[in-house]
Order: structure tokens, then sequence, then C-alpha cells
């Protein structure tokens, strides 16, 4: 196989396909990117055999068709150091050539015909959500879901599809997220689809794209992309036990002023204890050191007592970088009981730290 293409096209296909890699061990095949042509387009594909993604591209000129493998690291190495013009790759005596002038590298490849095979969406079943709603959606509960938790699930954004509307959950145990796209669906569905997927597809997809799914994979494609992920075994938390039926207090907040309010404190301490008075809210940092931060904010709350909510300071701030209006509500109960912050759709039910 031989192609040629100008360096940013190639450069831009191989940061994408990054992510999708073996890092580890660079003696697996699934350290290497597979090149193959098919009907003048050059296609391009990477997978660690649990997340993979496949590029789809006719700005690739195919001088002869073929398929390779190379690993994805190196490769992307030396076209990052080669300069913007025209670069040529070519299969001799199953070494990879690159070359660019008077620049010559050699890179060792695997047999093409032994690289990991892609699921298919023939005969699966689709999923039909708004494109748009799913990736806005998914980056707001994406700072809620865990990473390193022993149970695995949780390690995932549960995609819950009810009759009237598709709840998207993440939780760290320490708080869940919750956004709710309204909708008209067909069957009842759930899956945990693992976080880096969540991150990947946000990167990925901005417009219209089809969903299809089976008990092991969710694919996702539109007209140069084709992306899948294993889908995380296990049983999600109900988290609608953990939403509060009633609510005591509801205080409309600022956004602005709460942003710059909390991380005035966050100088000193992540974590925050908020004082809800009648006519002010005073936020005090609480550290084990001898250092103290202390603000407040003037606002009419409607409350005739005084409250105390502690809490750490990140949950609050990954809420309000999700919203766009200026305000937001605060729901609590007591003191010692978890609180919601809420936007519309999207909401983040907070355990408070209890002395």
């Amino acid at each position: 196989m031989k192609i040629r293409a100008q360096k940013q096209i190639i450069e831009s296909i191989l940061i994408n396909l990054q992510p999708f890699l073996e890092k580890k061990d660079a003696s697996q095949i699934t350290s290497h990117i597979l090149f193959s042509s098919q009907n003048d387009k050059c296609i391009i594909k990477a997978t660690d055999s649990e997340i993979g993604l496949q590029i789809i591209t006719d700005h690739i000129l195919i001088e002869s068709e073929g398929s390779f493998t190379a690993n994805g690291k190196k490769l992307l190495d030396i076209i990052r150091i080669l300069k913007d013009d025209e670069i040529t790759m070519e299969i001799l005596d199953n070494t990879l050539i690159v070359k660019q002038k008077h620049s010559k590298f050699k890179l060792p490849t695997f047999d093409p015909s032994a690289y990991p095979t892609f699921p298919s969406v023939d005969e699966k079943p689709q999923i039909t959500l708004d494109s748009l709603s799913l990736i806005q959606n998914l980056k707001k509960i994406s700072p809620a879901i865990d990473t390193n938790n022993p149970k695995f699930e949780l390690n995932g954004a549960l995609i819950n599809i009810k009759h009237d509307s598709t709840d998207l959950v993440g939780t760290d145990t320490r708080r869940l997220a919750i956004a709710s796209i309204p909708g008209n669906n067909s069957e009842e569905l759930s899956l945990i689809v693992p976080k880096k997927a969540i991150l990947e597809i946000q990167k990925l997809f901005l417009d219209q794209i089809d969903i299809y799914y089976d008990e092991t994979n969710l694919i996702i494609t539109n007209e140069n992309y084709f992306f899948y992920t294993r889908l995380i075994n296990g049983k999600f938390p109900d988290y609608q036990r953990i939403i509060p039926t009633t609510v005591k207090h509801s205080i409309t907040l600022p956004k602005k002023e709460m942003i710059d309010s909390i991380k005035m404190i966050t100088t000193i301490s992540q974590e925050i204890k908020m004082t809800l008075l009648s006519d002010a809210i005073i936020f005090n940092s609480l550290s084990a050191d001898n250092v103290e931060a202390k603000t407040e904010i003037e606002i009419e709350t409607g409350l005739n007592e005084k409250y105390e909510l502690s809490f750490n300071s990140r949950y609050i701030l990954d809420f309000i970088s999700q919203i766009d209006k200026n305000e937001f509500l605060l729901e609590f109960n007591e003191p010692s009981l978890p609180f919601i912050v809420k936007d519309e759709n999207f909401i983040t039910i907070i355990m408070p730290i209890v002395a």
C-alpha cells in the first residue's frame, strides 16, 4: 500500500486516534493504527479492544491499495516533527517507510489481517435521541462520574431510556448528577457507558449521529466516524430513590456571585461552610490549619432561621460550570441531609460534610 497526504491531515487523524490505543504494551497489535483502502477512500482504525474509532477520509491519496499497521504513538511523533508539506507512506518488505523530501523513517508493522475486528451495526437495534441534546447533557454529568471505583458500574454513565424521557446519570457516591431529556421513546432501555467513552463522544460528535447497541457494545456513527465502546456489565444504583420527594426550602441563587465567593474560599480550603441567613449568605473555609477565609453576599433568601450547609466546593462549581442561566435553585431539608442544586432538567444531589 502507498498513500500520500498533507501533514496536517495525517496529524489530525492520528491525534484523534491516540485515546483508542493500547498505551502500556507496545508489543500488542492494539498499540498500532490500521490503515486500509476501500473505494478510493482511506480507512484508519484504532482500538484497545474496549473502545475503538474508525475514520474514513478521501483527503488521503491512495497510490496503491492494500493495508498496513504502525505504532500509533511513534507514527504521530514522526509526523509532528516533519514540515507542513506532503508526506508519503509506503509498505516495502513488511516495513512502513515514511518519507518527506530528504527525510525518511522506517517502522515495523504487524500483519493487518490479525488486527481486531470492529462490531457491526447490521441487525442491531437503534436508539433515537437528538444528538445535540445527548452530547450537551452527557457533558453536564461527566464531572460526577467516578473513575476508579471498585464497583465497576460507577465508572460509567447510566443512559436510562424511559417512555417519556431519557435520564443521563453519573455518581461518585458523594454526589449524583442527573440530566433529563424529554421525548417519546417506544422502548425502555438502560445502558452503562464507561467514562472514557463518554468523554470521547463529546470530543468527536457535534452533528447528527446514529446510535446502535447490543448486550456488549454501544456504536455511534456518522459520515466520517465509526465509534464503539464496550458497555459496563452491572446494575447501576437506583438513583430515583436518592432524589428527595419533597423539599422544605428552595432558594434562587445568582450564578456569578456564587462562583466568585466559592472560588475566593478555595484559595484556603476546598471544603466550605455556607451559612444561610434571611438577608445574606456567609462563606467560611473548613480548614484544619490555622488559616481562614471568609466572604459573604447580600441576598434575600426568604429563610426565617439560620441554616448551615458544609460541602466540597468542587461539586457545586462543576454544576455551575454546566449551566447557561444566570441563576439556579438550591433546595434542601435539613443541613445533615443531601441537598440539591437545580437548573431546569439538570440536577446535582450533594452529600453534605457532616462534622
